[in-house]
């Protein structure tokens, strides 16, 4: 029976960096895809995301032909900027795990991988709302105009609120959750980052600020969950970074964006790990007609995504508790403080933090 529907081997739901990166690593092998992006492309391009490319995110690239193509930046400084009570205390890492990791601002990591995918034939649709339907024996995607477009494979790259998510059965989904207990205010401001990192561990809570970009900065704040945006104008945000980093700015100016946030661990460069096993595993179905890499795939994932929370929940209490004693008391605090000292005095644990941060553990 002819049914008139659109047919392509991959779908992909979400022109961020996880579902461009996937649909260019197809590419190159041969295998036809669609991207799907329900948002415009100029919200795609200039959206403010992070902007570091850790050292096995930059050999992926390298495996597949397209590190010069996608990867430009800023090589990585082999030390994180931390300031502590106000002072400052650069925390060297082992220089061989960060050697080719890239200072690449999200926007201009998205915009490569534009270029690459459509220079190479890609089909990409955007301002395309989707729905994700019969997931089991027929996968396909319908257009908001009605149309229908049928695949072997649908990739959900469009995130937990995402149209993939909603279309998996709850009997399917197992869900953890961990609550730190605080929230990070985060801000998004045109002003010029002096350093690729600075973070401050302080009585008064953490803060952080990364660089996005030559001409924007997005800043961290711990505060009570109970906070609201109203409660931190921009004349608090100011003050209160000076006060946990310990010193003046060297520039204030327009703050763009504010908002509140649960601490979570998520990472761009974990999304990547991600669509380079997929990848892997439908290129050995193509090419082999072998579904045992796609049948290992959430197992194979999740034992490094397991590993890989294990650190971030870690390192994410070290650096709040080492600061602020009021949330979980002052024995956290000690311990905390015992912990972050080890990263300094220590050849194996700072090995092993150098590991994590790279990709490599």
């Amino acid at each position: 029976m002819t049914t008139g529907n659109e047919h392509r081997p991959v779908l992909i739901v979400g022109a961020g960096v996880a579902g461009l990166a996937l649909g260019n690593f197809l590419l190159r092998e041969g295998i036809p895809c669609v991207v799907f992006e329900r948002r415009g492309r100029e919200y795609v391009e200039r959206r403010q995301r992070a902007g570091v490319i850790d050292t096995r995110a930059t050999r992926v690239f390298r495996k597949r032909g397209l590190e010069d193509r996608v990867v430009g930046g800023t090589p990585i400084k082999p030390t994180l900027g931390f300031r502590v009570d106000g002072q400052p205390r650069p925390l060297t890492l082992s220089v061989e795990e960060h050697g080719e990791g890239r200072l690449c601002p999200q926007q201009v990591l998205v915009r490569n991988l534009l270029a690459a995918f459509e220079e190479d034939g890609g089909d990409l649709r955007f301002d395309t709302e989707v729905s994700v339907e019969d997931i089991g024996e027929r996968p396909r995607v319908r257009l908001g105009d009605g149309s229908i477009v049928e695949g072997a494979f649908i990739a959900g790259c469009d995130g937990n609120h995402g149209a993939s998510r909603a279309a998996i059965p709850e009997d399917r989904i197992t869900r953890h959750t961990h609550e730190y207990g605080y929230a990070w205010l985060v801000v998004l401001a045109d002003v010029p980052a002096t350093h690729q990192t600075v973070m401050a561990i302080h009585r008064r809570g953490f803060a952080a600020r990364f660089a996005r970009g030559p001409r924007a900065s997005r800043f961290y704040l711990q505060c009570p969950l109970e906070d609201t945006t109203e409660d931190w104008p921009d004349e608090r945000i100011w003050s209160e970074l000076e006060t946990r980093f310990g010193e003046p700015l060297a520039t204030t100016g327009a703050i763009v964006e504010k908002q509140l946030l649960p601490l979570r661990a998520k990472g761009m460069n974990l999304a990547l790990y991600d669509a380079d096993a997929f990848a892997d595993a439908l290129i050995h179905y193509h090419k082999e007609g072998d579904t045992g890499p796609l049948d290992a795939y959430s197992d194979d994932r999740l034992r490094e995504v397991w590993n890989y929370q294990a650190f971030a929940t870690w390192f994410a209490d070290t650096v709040h508790d080492a600061g602020d004693p009021s949330h979980r008391g002052e024995f956290r605090h000690r311990v905390a403080r015992a912990d972050f000292d080890r990263l300094y005095s220590s050849a194996t644990a700072n090995r092993l933090l150098s590991e994590f941060v790279a990709g490599l553990t």
